[in-house]
Parts: structure tokens; sequence; C-alpha cells
């Protein structure tokens, strides 16, 4: 019996513009076959069995002609699987969406077409272009600039579009470029008509080039633009002025490696790319449970012994309760027990198993809980401590100096993790990365071994490398990584501050 196939428009870029319909095809799919204007931010929606297919097309390098993806497609649906054909933009506008439908037709392979926004319109509105406008107009037309202006039979009306249409939108136009602005002037559109072009629209390499069609051509060449890009021409490209936005954000252009556990990353990518940052997620560590939980188990059947729990991570909240859960036990076990938390996200963790944190230190390091403890009588209090297994010994120590009985317990570990090593080593050997951030000390330790001694400082030169806070970057700058952005709150939102504050001083 043969599977079913979602035609699936992938939208322009901006994973965020992905429909919730398209997100759950991708999902659901036994085999995703994804083109080269297909986010890879969006293949993270599919699940870890299906396998993934890349069928790109750029420029001239044709990983499969559109009849082998067809093949492909009709091959795959075969063998009884969901398919998802993830496209980019939207997959019946100029996305050759309706040739493949033709050929399932034919091999009477069941499909559904699910729209994606097309970087005709999304584009524009990222460039701060309205299409349509009432002061100036009311029509619009969306055309290819892939055929030549110049053929004898061309399925374009120029003389119509020059004179009838408000807005003309070309996609697929650069290399012609210069060939269409002559038309367009030859058959009446006034040479002073603004025209714009936004290459790599709504993603972080987004970049506009204005002019009119007297210039734009010239305009073009200096600024080097090249595909991927679209044509707008008509008045409302004035409008772009006023309101672009954008183009406004602070870290438009900057490619930034997030070297966190994938499980961890997601506000940090989230928060970096809502202001404009190109992420490359390489996460450098996993955390995995500690290979011996007896300790853990013993302790949470000792829980009535305990005076205090402290916990010093996120991961550590976590990986706690699962083995309290695990054991039979819920948080009424632990509502005798005061509770201290280093850091606000630690502290919320917390607070979502259903306890407060009766300590919260002023700032988000051991050394704070232990100037906290410093007004509390804990001489002969027994406190566990559910930690890290790389943890550094500071707390347990100084806690044991003002007469407390600590029970430290290794709840997780922390490993190396080797997703996207390749992408990134390539990346920075053409100059393309940014920065590197680091949110701990583990992922300095194991972003550092995943680069060659010989090359390191070639790698990492003129990276700017950011941290979350001061041990981090003690660690960062003793395996000889030379750190710019310290943040002076250890958290996501702010070592993001200290992005941004580093680029605009910068600027």
């Amino acid at each position: 019996m043969s599977g079913k196939v979602y035609l699936v428009g992938a939208g322009p870029g901006d994973p965020g513009l992905i429909t919730v319909k398209g997100k759950a095809c991708i999902e659901n799919a036994d085999v995703v076959i994804y083109d080269y204007l297909a986010s890879p931010a969006l293949l993270r929606h599919s699940n870890p069995k299906a396998e993934m297919i890349y069928v790109g097309k750029k420029g001239g390098e044709h990983t499969l002609s559109q009849e082998g993806i067809n093949d492909l497609i009709v091959q795959k649906a075969k063998t009884g699987a969901t398919v998802t054909r993830l496209k980019g933009g939207d997959p019946f506008i100029f996305g050759r969406g309706g040739e493949e439908a033709e050929v399932l037709i034919e091999a009477g392979i069941d499909f559904e077409i699910v729209p994606g926004v097309t970087s005709a319109i999304a584009a524009p509105a990222y460039a701060g272009i309205p299409l349509t406008h009432r002061r100036f107009t009311s029509t619009v037309a969306f055309i290819t600039g892939h055929e030549d202006p110049g053929k004898e039979n061309s399925n374009i009306e120029w003389a119509s579009l020059a004179r009838g249409i408000g807005t003309l939108v070309f996609l697929m136009g650069v290399k012609n470029l210069a060939d269409i602005v002559d038309q367009l002037i030859r058959k009446g559109k006034p040479p002073e008509t603004p025209v714009a072009l936004v290459r790599w629209g709504t993603t972080s390499r987004q970049k506009t080039v204005s002019g009119t069609l007297a210039n734009i051509s010239e305009r073009v060449r200096e600024a080097k633009l090249k595909a991927p890009a679209i044509i707008i021409v008509g008045e409302v490209v004035r409008l772009r002025e006023q309101m672009k936005w954008f183009e406004n954000r602070p870290l438009l252009g900057k490619k930034i490696v997030v070297t966190r556990a994938r499980e961890q990353a997601s506000n940090l990518v989230e928060n970096l790319m809502e202001m404009g940052a190109d992420v490359l997620e390489c996460p450098t560590i996993k955390v995995v449970p500690a290979d011996d939980l007896s300790s853990l188990d013993s302790a949470i059947s000792r829980l009535k012994a305990y005076d205090w729990i402290v916990f010093t991570s996120v991961n550590g909240v976590k990986h706690f309760f699962k083995r309290l859960f695990e054991s039979g036990l819920d948080t009424r076990a632990l509502g005798h027990l005061n509770t201290a938390a280093i850091g606000p996200a630690t502290s919320a963790m917390l607070f979502s198993f259903g306890l407060k944190t009766d300590i919260i230190p002023k700032s988000y390091r051991a050394e704070s809980v232990i100037d906290a403890f410093s007004e509390q009588n804990i001489e002969d209090k027994k406190i566990l401590l559910p930690r890290a297994q790389e943890a550094r010994p500071i707390l347990p120590v100084e806690l044991e100096k003002m007469g407390a009985t600590i029970d430290e317990i290794i709840v997780y570990r922390t490993i190396q993790d080797h997703q996207n090593v390749d992408l990134l080593l390539e990346d920075l050997q053409h100059g393309l990365i940014d920065m590197v951030t680091f949110t701990s000390s583990s992922t300095v330790k194991n972003f550092r071994a995943l680069i060659p001694d010989d090359m390191f400082l070639s790698l990492i030169k003129g990276v700017t490398i950011a941290c979350i806070g001061p041990i981090t970057s003690d660690t960062a700058t003793e395996l000889g990584f030379n750190v710019h952005v310290v943040a002076d709150e250890f958290t996501i939102p702010g070592l993001c501050e200290a992005i941004v504050q580093y680029y605009q001083q910068d600027s």
C-alpha cells in the first residue's frame, strides 16, 4: 500500500514563518525530502527516526534533477511511508509543486498541499515594503525573473506589466536584472520608478538595495548583491525608509555559535534569533544521568534526615525529581526541608515542582550561596546537595566549615556531543563565524576538544568569545581563548544583553 505525500511550503527562511500544519507534517513524516531554501532549523521538528534527504538546487549545482526528485518522492511513498516534501516558500508559487502533484496523480499516490508563506510577500514585508497601499496602488503581480526577457516567445506581457500593474515582484531575477529593467523602461515604466532588491529576505543575512529603474543595476553591482533575491518595482518602495524594521535588529548579520546542550539551548537560540542573529547550534555537551544512582536512591530514602536541600543548576533539579518520582514519592516528601537555589532559572524550575526557594543568592554562583548561608545557623544541620559530577568543590567545603554536614550526591554528568561539528569547522575555516557563546566550563572544555590543536589559533582568530559568567570566562582563558564578553548577570538574558552591548559599542 502506498503512503501519503505532503507538499509543504517551508516559508521564506525565517523558521518562525512555518505554518502550524507544515510543522505537524515535518513532525509526523517517515521521510523528509527538503531543498536548498528550506531553513535547516525546521528539520529540528522531525522525528529522530525519520529519513532526511537533501535534494537542494543551488545555482548550477543540482543534487537531483526535478525528474529525479519526482521519482524519489514516488519511490518513497510506494514503500508505505508518510513523505513530507519540504519546499522553500510556497509549493505553488514558482516552486514546481504543480509538477510534483501531477506526478503523484499519475502514480496514484494520495497527497495534500500545505501552502507556505512565499518570499514574494515575506521578503518585502521584512524590508518594510507593503506591496499594496491605498495611497499608491491596489494591484500587484508576481513574475518569474528566471525567464530570459529577450527571448522571442516570452510568456510575460511586458507592456501590460509596465503600464497596468502598480507593484511588480520578480522572483529569481537577479541574473536578468538589467534585461528586466530594460524591458520595463522600453514598455513605458518611468525610469524614476523606485526599485528594491531584498536578498535572503526574512533571514539574518537579509540585505536590501534600493534605487530606481535608472540606477538599480549599478547599485546592485556596487553592493555585489547576488541571488537569491526578490525584486520589487513600484511606488510602494518609497515607504521602506519609514517602515523598515527587521534590518534595524542589533545582531542582524552576525553568525553566532551556541554550544549549550540542545535540550537547554532553546531560550538562548530564540533570544539571539529574535535580535537578528544567524544561530549555529553546535551542542558540545549532552547531559545524562550519573552512572551510579545508588547514592541518590539512598538519599531519597532518607529525606527525613535532612534539614536543607541545595540545588546549583536546572539540571540538578530535573534529575533529582525524575529519580524522586521513579522511587514512588512526590514533592510532599520534601515538605519539611529548607531550600536554596543558584540563579532564577534554577529557582523557577524548583517552583515548577511546587517548592519555593528559601534562599536566593544575590548573584548566581556558589560563592553567593555561601554568603547567603552566613546569615543562617547551619551548625549541625544536614544538607543534601544533588549536583553535577564536574561541579566545583568550593560549596560543600565552605558549608562544612560552617558546621554543616554535607551529603554531596552526583545526579548527572556531562559528556561530549559532536552534533554539527563538521559544519562548525567548515564555517570557522571560511571565516563565517562572528561569535561563540559558552554557558558553562564544560561547554568550553568540550568545544576546545573539538578543534585540532594545530588549527586552533588560525580557526579562532577574529572570533568573538562570549561567556555567561566569570567562572566560565576563567576556564576559557585557561584554554587559550581570548574572552571579549562576560555577562554581568549570569543568566541567558544577561548574556544576550551583554552581547548586544558589545556589538553596539563596537559599531
